[in-house]
């Protein structure tokens, strides 16, 4: 009887307080690979519950961000200009045990790539 009740309560709990994400706020060297080649940007994140803020650097300068981050799902993107046109790049992907994540990104109609990143 003792041990149901653990479980119940255990159960009850698991419900009430659904495992949060991890803490990704921090700089994380990214690989992004796409139709026209690799590039390697540096993305720092500031995370404040779910919400994401930051910054990218690289191929296109530097550029704020803005996503979430909800358990281990990411969703964020950055706006670039490229010839004079404006983008945005939408990147999701999965984070593994806050030090490193994967996903796919959609450069605006440009295309879309694969991308990865770890902690720094």
């Amino acid at each position: 009887m003792r041990i149901r009740m653990m479980l119940v309560l255990f159960a009850v709990l698991a419900v009430a307080f659904p495992a949060a994400g991890a803490d990704i706020s921090g700089t994380w060297a990214f690989t992004v690979e796409s139709p026209a080649g690799t590039g390697n940007p540096v993305v720092t994140f500031t995370q404040d519950g779910e919400k994401l803020t930051g910054t990218y650097k690289g191929l296109f300068g530097e550029s704020a961000l803005k996503g979430t981050l909800k358990e281990d799902k990411i969703n964020f993107s950055i706006e670039a200009t490229i010839e004079g046109e404006k983008y945005t790049f939408q990147y999701t992907g999965t984070v593994s045990g806050g030090t490193s994540m994967k996903g796919t990104v959609r450069f605006g109609d440009l295309g879309e790539g694969t991308w990865s990143a770890s902690k720094k």
